[in-house]
């Protein structure tokens, strides 16, 4: 089951697309077998909407102004302030009001903003707040700028993306721009990471965002060298090799791969342990701190060991 390998990946919240009657009835399965909470993706009909907060739905993903008139969203509130189910609102450069294109003329990031603070005034009318906005775009400057004027203008927590980010590589790396730099300036509430890939990479890439910005400490943090002339050993093969081998240790520890004796010790001394190449042979290290000697083919494995004990 997809959800069941999100969760063991790390992810924190789950979204599951409810486009009919049908998949209603997913929610109690999946319930029992995740711990993680889950939001129902409602697009335009609000009866799934109310269906899937009976179900046990922890949140709803809606649009209250694609749902139809004021009774359809006044349904949809006091139903999810009934059963304490938070609403995220979220909209793209690409789904934006007639009359908010018509002030603008074109999509911005000020009309991105402005349709999501028109959507959760929608909600506002019938004293719902518990909201969360996205305002999410392909493009990198527009999305953050749509978030830097939501932060200014808006107290609801904001959920950062960049949206059809693309295939792996490119997606990570928008992704790591968009969501980083925000995250840097205090903006931010949950995040994901759009690839059109398998989702547990989503879930590894977001982890390795909040990682990198010190505010995951679940798993490993590595540190490996680029390699130079004094590289004696087939570095970014054990590097390939350790990552791989850790992807899914929980402990919080720094990981140091470095190719050579000068340098790994000393340039690594903050890492909790690591190794570094010799001439066929290499050291383990902690804290910068030598511990012990092995041959090269040996190294991942006595890495591995020392790694269990701590």
């Amino acid at each position: 089951m997809q959800a069941k390998q999100l969760e063991e990946a790390g992810c924190d919240i789950i979204r599951l697309a409810i486009p009919d009657e049908q998949a209603i009835s997913l929610i109690p399965a999946i319930k029992k077998e995740v711990s993680v909470p889950l939001v129902a993706d409602i697009h335009f009909d609000y009866r799934l909407a109310l269906r899937a907060v009976e179900a046990g739905i922890d949140k709803i993903r809606i649009n209250p102004g694609n749902i139809g008139d004021d009774s359809k969203v006044k349904a949809v509130a006091d139903a999810c302030r009934e059963h304490h189910v938070p609403i995220r609102i979220g909209v793209n450069s690409g789904s934006l009001e007639k009359h908010i294109l018509a002030q603008y003329g074109h999509p911005t990031p000020q009309a991105l903003c402005d349709s999501a603070l028109y959507h959760a005034s929608l909600l506002e009318k019938f004293d719902f707040t518990d909201i969360v906005l996205s305002m999410k775009s392909s493009h990198v400057d527009f999305m953050a700028e749509a978030y830097q004027l939501a932060a200014e203008q808006c107290r609801y927590p904001l959920h950062l993306g960049v949206t059809e980010a693309g295939t792996e590589r490119m997606g990570v790396i928008k992704s790591a721009i968009g969501i980083g730099s925000l995250l840097l300036q205090g903006i931010g509430d949950t995040i994901r990471v759009s690839l059109t890939d398998d989702p547990v990479k989503e879930v590894y890439a977001a982890q390795d965002i909040l990682k990198a910005l010190g505010l995951y400490h679940k798993g490993v943090q590595f540190i490996s060298c680029p390699t130079c002339g004094r590289t004696r050993i087939d570095l970014i093969a054990l590097a390939h090799q350790a990552e791989e081998m850790l992807k899914n240790c929980r402990k919080d520890i720094t990981v140091a791969i470095m190719g050579c004796v000068v340098n790994g010790p000393g340039e690594a001394k903050e890492a909790d342990i690591g190794i570094a190449g010799g001439e066929g042979c290499g050291l383990i290290f902690k804290k910068g701190e030598i511990i012990k000697k092995v041959p090269e083919e040996q190294l991942l494995t006595e890495l591995m060991l020392e790694i269990e004990r701590m």
